[in-house]
């Protein structure tokens, strides 16, 4: 070890990785224990959020698109209303 001062923090490029991997696997278990085996997140369920999410952002698009094609007919049709000649006879 280096006999560098007692505020010189470690790095780890400067220590092992068998010990960078205990530290590892000690804060893991930690974490399972305060947290539970239940509600750890799992890279599973952050794809299933991720699935989720974009399923959500795909349904808001067709939301929009109906609302767009629906704005744009009911504005062509105000349009052709307006734009018709009267057919009706002038008594």
């Amino acid at each position: 070890m280096s006999t560098n001062g007692p505020n010189q923090t470690i790095g780890l490029t400067t220590i092992s990785r068998s010990v960078a991997s205990l530290a590892v696997g000690v804060v893991h278990t930690l974490e399972r224990a305060m947290i539970g085996d239940g509600r750890m997140r799992t890279a599973r369920g952050n794809a299933w959020e991720a699935v989720c999410a974009d399923r959500a952002r795909a349904e808001q698009r067709r939301e929009l698109d109906r609302l767009v094609a629906e704005l744009a007919a009911t504005r062509a049709a105000v349009r052709d209303r307006r734009d018709a000649p009267d057919t009706q006879p002038v008594s």
